[in-house]
């Protein structure tokens, strides 16, 4: 760690998730480099998001699956659950390897780490820890946080965002989420795999942003496993005696919930609220995010910004491919063209899994793009079969004229994986003879996938009958 401490760094860096992929390239590089952050090292998917969900999720599948083991004709005892070691287990896992990362920085020559709240007090000043620093480049990662919607008597009581649902100790017996997005799924099954009752208050739908038949796929499950109040809204919380009393706000009027937990699962926001940006002349939009332009840089030059905090894509996956870009960009001598993303994939690890890459059909349709479709259910393959599958399926967009690729879903076991082939194909522009030439393993699942391509073949031929 450098013991100098003059003002003035070569390179600043605002947050350590997304900001590892600058800060010990630049000071390899041999810029003198500040990293600050005031929370554990390594970002929200480290500490508070992608890792210890999964870690904590993937339990939860197992304790489904053999709860459902008797449609493989298996008697087994599902037996209790040491929840307090489980997350203790997990979260002592997470710390240790965010402990690691101080170490590095410190013993680095030309890395600074301030472990402190950044706060702009001008265009290339920061104010941290009482003393203000300045950088000829600066970089904001600092990602996003929990959105906390207004409802009379919530603030006054101990919900749970996701940061304080991954590291619980005690499991509740009843649990309300609010929300149905990405962070309400995977936790709501967790949690009721677990054995937790959990009840949701959805204004809409599961997941709807996804293809809309993904969405009343899961909808369905979830309506299956949970309470699930559709439509619904929450009005008044209050919080007496370790019990939450939630009022719901229904189309066929409001009655009163309670539960021992409460989480608040309705979004994130960029974390620009306390960073001075009105000081930098770095603009932001409406809902907070920092601006940038096709080459990731803010409307204040020398300052770039990628991750959560753009509000463009809300993926750690992205975060890493934005900050690989500024990183060739700025310090690996590349010639600076604009960023140009590849089809961006997603996966929610509920069960059954979702994952998707590419346009929805209900995008297709308000695009007025002609497609048409393939779609084929686990149950129609030799390892759904395997599997027991019942309402699982992939699902392939393909344009009706040049026959590419356009979207592709998926719902059911191992779609997080699936869905790589489906990536590749679409990246490479792949048309739906490229997915029909492919020689796949029998039976592994994804024959799903090219049976999913027959059927859009069947569909084509059909379509190009009636429109001749």
């Amino acid at each position: 760690m450098s013991t100098d401490r003059s003002q003035h760094f070569d390179v600043i860096v605002i947050g350590s998730g997304g900001g590892s992929k600058i800060t010990r390239p630049a000071a390899n590089l041999g810029n003198r480099t500040a990293i600050i952050d005031s929370g554990y090292l390594g970002g929200t998917c480290l500490n508070h998001g992608c890792i210890p969900s999964k870690m904590l999720i993937h339990p939860a599948d197992i304790r489904l699956a053999i709860a459902e083991s008797s449609k493989y004709e298996l008697d087994v005892p599902i037996g209790t659950v040491r929840f307090k070691e489980l997350v203790t287990r997990v979260t002592n896992t997470i710390m240790a390897d965010s402990a690691k990362i101080a170490p590095g920085y410190e013993s680095h020559p030309n890395i600074t780490y301030f472990p402190h709240h950044a706060k702009f007090v001008g265009p290339k000043t920061i104010e941290v820890n009482g003393e203000r620093i300045t950088g000829d480049k600066i970089f904001i990662t600092v990602g996003a946080k929990a959105q906390i919607p207004y409802i009379p008597g919530l603030k006054d009581t101990p919900y749970l965002t996701y940061k304080e649902a991954l590291r619980l100790t005690s499991q509740p017996k009843k649990m309300i989420i609010l929300g149905a997005g990405y962070i309400a799924c995977e936790l709501g099954h967790f949690y009721g795999a677990m054995g937790t009752e959990v009840t949701y208050v959805v204004r809409s739908s599961f997941l709807r942003n996804e293809d809309q038949e993904v969405s009343e796929a899961i909808t369905a499950n979830f309506q299956n496993r949970f309470t699930c109040h559709m439509k619904s809204e929450i009005s008044q919380v209050t919080y007496e005696n370790g019990m939450f009393t939630v009022t719901i706000e229904t189309l066929n009027g409001r009655f009163t919930e309670q539960a021992d937990a409460l989480l608040i699962a309705t979004g994130v926001v960029p974390y620009t609220d306390e960073l001075g940006l009105d000081t930098t002349g770095v603009s932001i939009n409406a809902a907070g995010a920092i601006q940038v332009d096709d080459y990731m840089e803010t409307s204040c030059k020398g300052i770039w910004a990628f991750g959560d905090v753009i509000g463009r894509y809300l993926f750690r996956h992205t975060a890493n491919f934005e900050g690989d870009y500024v990183c060739n960009t700025v310090f690996g001598g590349q010639d600076k063209k604009p960023i140009s993303y590849p089809p961006v994939p997603h996966a929610v690890f509920c069960n059954p899994q979702i994952a998707g890459v590419g346009a929805t059909e209900q995008a297709l349709i308000q695009q007025n793009t002609p497609y048409f479709v393939g779609k084929n259910l686990y149950a129609h393959s030799g390892m759904g079969m395997a599997l027991r599958s019942t309402d699982e399926f992939v699902k392939l967009l393909f344009h009706r004229d040049t026959k590419t690729l356009l979207g592709a879903h998926i719902y059911g076991d191992e779609a997080a994986t699936m869905i790589h082939m489906l990536i590749a194909m679409m990246g490479k522009k792949a048309t739906l003879d490229d997915l029909l030439g492919m020689i796949y393993i029998h039976p592994a699942l994804p024959e799903v996938v090219r049976n999913a391509a027959r059927k859009a073949k069947a569909a084509q031929g059909y379509a190009d009958k009636t429109n001749t």
